[in-house]
């Protein structure tokens, strides 16, 4: 069969920006791998996704015009229902024959073949290709049930009686194979060549679509949209830094995916103009004025080589006039009275110190089972004053820092810019004359606010930190609100990742099962779970492993490690670097493997041993590894003292021999009990030892 390119276009009304690109690349895979699944693709045709504001659009390439026939067979029932004793066909099986539009003439055709332990009867015949029109037909009625559509809408056809489900009210279909259009519908319109080009500025309405293979240059041309997400994308990408270059002196546009992303789904035809504010609004904070630029007006403030907002910022207008003054001018005055309510919040902010606003916060409920953000923060102070202290920072600096932590969440700036909490904390506070210390603990105990964020930069700041994620993870958990699968409204699993990193990345010499103690001491008794810490601790464990494994670490290696239950998460790493060296020693294996052997016998005897005593030795076997492992346990200690835990686990590997010749020769589960509980005891001494950094049982052989 012949095979052509083939393109097909849905025109819309506008789709939701923050759903464009999401949008285009499902509606083309969904279409392409049906077209794949009925035959009708080769083996390497490629389907290109275009998505712009107003249409979804996907080219294939090596389309057939008809799928290959494809042999067939059809089983039908075992041999012994199927036939009579004299090899006729019984009723059920003229039954099935007549489902499949056949009769007992074919059974000289049917093919006798073995199915598991019996032996069926097969009919083998040749089904015909889909057709283009009925595959694509069907690809198309699957690509659009399947959109992950945000929310959808109903709107009525252009009958006046029939409605369609859809994201937006569609307008047009296009679908050619080569140059002929392929005859298709879908929501209620039938398939054509011709489309929309841009609202303004198209060289001609509509546009005429001549072949699969034009579609990108003709919209381009006469339609004057660029319909490829990537591609539009990647040309205001070039002149945002075009118009940055323009300005000098080092200016570059703000870089943000989010942003950059939603204005590709606004504009079909990009074009980037400077842009320009009064500046006296950058006395106000630039954070304030990047957030508002960039949230409300989608615009790209400028930042100079130091990283400082400047009084220009860069529009991209989806209109290319001859003369964009009015463009320029109108998006001037659009964003002067956005500044100015954030100047007026600013100015009305700092009537009234931080400290003044905290008891506004009695009024303010955290969680209706654990009290109002007044009663959270005297809990944060108590704890973060504790954290501090056992990191030899100032104490008093660190609970006057959660005091006024959550203060800035009744300012007016923070009201309108929830995103701006910590950040405008920051500045009332050194606006304040509080020391400079506690001002950047409010800002930084928010830290990481995401995964790969920066964390807090002083142990005062990390007290804060600490306190307020492992309150909200002890007080959720102590009320039963545990995540469960995908759902986890109040982001406790980010609070557990934020602590663990804080704790390993800034190696703070805590106690996790301490700190969740003094978190849960902080609570009222009747409030929360007694079990609440120990339920927390156990949570971050699973996390821990998450955690361990997403930066690379070997699963094996992790889960010997954190099998554990380690409570210095500041050590975990050293603990995983000492089984990474360990792995790579030849006498790992069988160490690894007589481990589990030792925890099996162990736990099939029930019993531990006592102390051993030398003189129930009655193997030479057993008396070199009692000796051995004599030997090495105070050196193997001295190790762990100095957290040298390579060195440890590599002192293991003169325990291969005599474990080796104690299994081969001596029976641990003798008759005689005083022999028996003293080899028992003896082994698990020697797991101990074994045990002493991380489980090596659980290594893989």
């Amino acid at each position: 069969m012949s095979s052509k390119n083939l393109l097909v276009e849905l025109f819309v009304e506008e789709l939701p920006p923050k759903a464009l690109s999401r949008l285009g690349e499902a509606f083309a895979a969904t279409l392409f791998d049906s077209l794949r699944a009925q035959g009708l693709t080769a083996a390497d045709s490629i389907a290109t996704p275009f998505a712009s504001p107003r249409r979804l659009a996907v080219h294939v390439s090596g389309v057939a015009a008809q799928a290959d026939d494809k042999p067939v067979s059809h089983k039908l029932m075992p041999v012994s229902v199927a036939l009579s004793a004299d090899g006729q066909a019984t009723p059920a099986l003229q039954k099935k024959l007549a489902a499949l539009g056949l009769d007992a003439s074919v059974l000289p055709r049917l093919k006798r073949a073995a199915d598991g332990k019996t032996e069926a009867l097969f009919f083998d015949t040749v089904v015909a290709g889909a057709t283009l029109a009925a595959g694509l037909q069907k690809a198309l009625d699957e690509a659009v049930a399947k959109l992950p559509i945000p929310k959808v809408m109903a709107y009525q056809l252009a009958d006046g009686w029939s409605s369609v489900n859809f994201v937006r009210p569609a307008h047009g279909l296009v679908a050619l194979h080569g140059d002929e259009v392929v005859p298709v519908s879908t929501l209620g319109l039938h398939a054509g060549r011709e489309t929309q080009g841009h609202r303004f500025e198209a060289a001609s309405h509509p546009v005429a679509i001549r072949a699969a293979d034009s579609y990108e240059a003709q919209m381009e041309g006469e339609g004057a949209v660029i319909p490829g997400f990537a591609k539009r994308r990647a040309e205001i990408v070039r002149q945002l830094e075009a118009a940055a270059a323009g300005v000098g002196g080092g200016v570059k546009a703000i870089e943000d995916a989010a942003l950059l992303d939603e204005v590709t789904a606004l504009v079909e035809r990009p074009n980037v103009l400077l842009c320009e504010f009064e500046p006296e609004f950058l006395e106000v904070p630039q954070e304030c004025l990047i957030l508002t630029m960039k949230a409300n007006q989608k615009y790209f403030p400028l930042l100079d080589a130091q990283g400082r907002l400047s009084n220009r910022f860069l529009i991209v207008s989806n209109i290319r006039p001859d003369d964009p003054s009015a463009v320029i001018g109108g998006n001037e005055r659009v964003v002067r009275p956005r500044l100015a309510d954030a100047k007026f919040f600013f100015d009305q902010d700092r009537r009234k110190p931080l400290l003044s606003r905290v008891e506004v916060l009695d009024k303010v409920v955290y969680h209706n089972k654990l009290g109002s953000q007044g009663a959270r923060i005297r809990r944060l102070m108590k704890l973060a004053g504790a954290i501090a202290e056992r990191l030899g920072a100032d104490a008093a600096l660190a609970e006057r820092a959660a005091q006024l932590a959550k203060a800035d969440l009744v300012t007016d700036m923070v009201g309108e810019f929830p995103e701006l909490q910590g950040i405008m904390g920051r500045y009332y506070a050194l606006h304040d004359g509080e020391d400079k210390r506690v001002a950047e603990a409010i800002a930084d105990h928010y830290k990481p606010r995401f995964a790969g964020d920066e964390l807090a930069a002083d142990n005062i700041g990390l007290a804060v930190a600490l306190a307020e994620r492992l309150d909200s993870l002890v007080g959720i958990f102590g009320i039963g609100a545990i995540p469960t699968g995908d759902k986890d409204p109040f982001a406790l699993r980010r609070a557990a990742l934020g602590v663990l990193r804080m704790l390993m990345e800034k190696a703070l010499p805590l106690d996790l099962m301490q700190l969740l103690e003094l978190a849960r001491a902080g609570f009222d008794a009747e409030q929360i779970a007694a079990s609440a810490d120990v339920d927390v601790f156990q949570f971050m464990q699973d996390r821990l492993r998450v955690y361990l494994k997403d930066q690379g670490r070997a699963p094996d290696q992790v889960e010997a490690v954190v099998v554990q239950a380690p409570t210095r998460i500041d050590r975990v790493p050293a603990r995983l670097d000492a089984v990474a060296a360990f792995v790579a020693l030849p006498e790992a294996v069988a160490l690894a493997a007589a481990n589990k052997r030792i925890q099996n016998i162990l736990k099939k005897a029930g019993e531990a041993g006592g102390k051993v005593e030398v003189a129930l030795f009655a193997e030479e076997a057993e008396k070199q590894l009692f000796a051995s492992v004599s030997a090495l346990a105070p050196l193997v200690e001295a190790d762990l003292a100095n957290l040298d835990y390579t060195g440890a686990l590599k002192r293991l590997a003169a325990l291969k021999a005599p474990v080796d010749r104690f299994f081969d020769e001596v029976m641990v589960m003798a008759e005689e009990p005083l022999v028996r509980a003293n080899r028992l005891g003896l082994l698990h001494s020697l797991g101990q030892l074994m045990h002493s950094v991380a489980d090596i049982g659980q290594l893989q052989s």
